[in-house]
């Protein structure tokens, strides 16, 4: 006779590490968008790169998943239906905004699926409302960050090379640019995998299987390797609405932006703070844009990018919401 609560258990972890694949493909523009559309790496080339630094960057530090595990709920008030759901409300979430190609927070979208699964299941008194402002915080002072790191690091580049010629600047640049993606690859694998991280444990720790709050070195393996393979199937879709169709960026330019969001999300993480990626490296990419003038940003494109970002969070909390209300009557609560 199976039981039923180890059952649901591994339909959380499965339902988790499909996330982070679905992250890793949804959010390989992050990294690799910009060096892809300066010609800086090919496609394949760049799509490794990622997935092998995304694997390393996961491996670092849990902290970011201890925020997303302890700092929303607790974990009394957790089961394994509510993980479930909220899971599940990222995840269709993601797919939406992958199949229309808009750069959404995957970040935005774990934490709103949590907060309308715990709605679900036991009000608002249940979300620690401390800790949800915390993170909230964090995601919406980031793109805010990457804009003005961005412009003002654009700003300096302009000022020191000023005088040099674009062929030749372009050129050296480019090659610098491959050095930059790998950090930007890295810092995204500090950040992303670790939601998933944190949204296991905490499924573990309702089970039983954990007495407190640590993540086992196996779940940030398989993270890890969930957003690498992710990231290794490639998402086209988003990497050409971030890297072409938003601002025409020149090697120098996606030089200062993976730096810069690189540079944004690794202090972050240092700190616990989930930042968005996407957020950090579209914001960057706005602040490099601006740089130069106002209308070297598509403004059509800013604006699906930001209704993408307004609608993530009650958009994927509504989807959990619905899923704990449709699946707790047939998988129990």
């Amino acid at each position: 006779m199976l039981d039923a609560a180890l059952v649901m258990l591994c339909l959380v972890i499965l339902a988790a590490l499909l996330f982070d694949y679905i992250n890793g493909f949804h959010d390989t523009a992050n990294a690799i968008a910009t060096c892809v559309s300066t010609r800086a790496l090919s496609v394949k080339a760049a799509i490794v790169m990622a997935a092998v630094l995304n694997f390393a960057g996961a491996m670092i530090s849990t902290k970011v998943a201890g925020t997303i595990g302890k700092g929303i709920v607790d974990s009394s008030n957790v089961t394994q239906m509510v993980v479930f759901a909220g899971i599940v409300g990222a995840i269709v979430w993601n797919l939406i905004t992958w199949y229309y190609g808009l750069p959404s927070s995957s970040s935005h979208a774990i934490i709103g699926g949590i907060v309308g699964s715990v709605f679900a299941h036991a009000g608002l008194g249940a979300l620690k409302w401390a800790g949800l402002k915390k993170i909230v915080l964090a995601l919406l002072i980031s793109p805010v960050l990457g804009t003005i790191v961005g412009f003002i690091f654009m700003l300096i580049i302009y000022r020191i090379f000023g005088n040099k010629s674009p062929g030749g600047l372009n050129k050296n640049f480019r090659r610098l640019q491959v050095l930059s993606a790998a950090f930007m690859a890295f810092s995204h694998g500090t950040a992303d995998a670790q939601k998933s991280m944190g949204v296991i444990t905490l499924a573990l720790v309702s089970y039983g299987f954990l007495k407190t709050f640590v993540v086992p070195w196996e779940v940030m393996v398989a993270c890890a390797a969930a957003m690498a393979l992710g990231t290794a199937a490639g998402g086209w879709r988003i990497i050409k609405t971030v890297g072409s169709d938003f601002v025409k960026l020149q090697p120098v330019h996606g030089f200062c932006v993976e730096t810069a969001s690189a540079g944004v999300i690794l202090g972050a993480s240092a700190m616990g703070m989930p930042t968005s990626t996407t957020h950090v490296i579209t914001s960057t990419i706005l602040g490099v844009g601006l740089s130069k003038r106002l209308n070297a940003v598509n403004w059509n494109v800013a604006k699906r990018i930001i209704v993408a970002w307004i609608l993530t969070i009650p958009a994927s909390a509504l989807m959990a919401y619905l899923t704990y209300q449709v699946m707790s009557p047939l998988l129990g609560k």
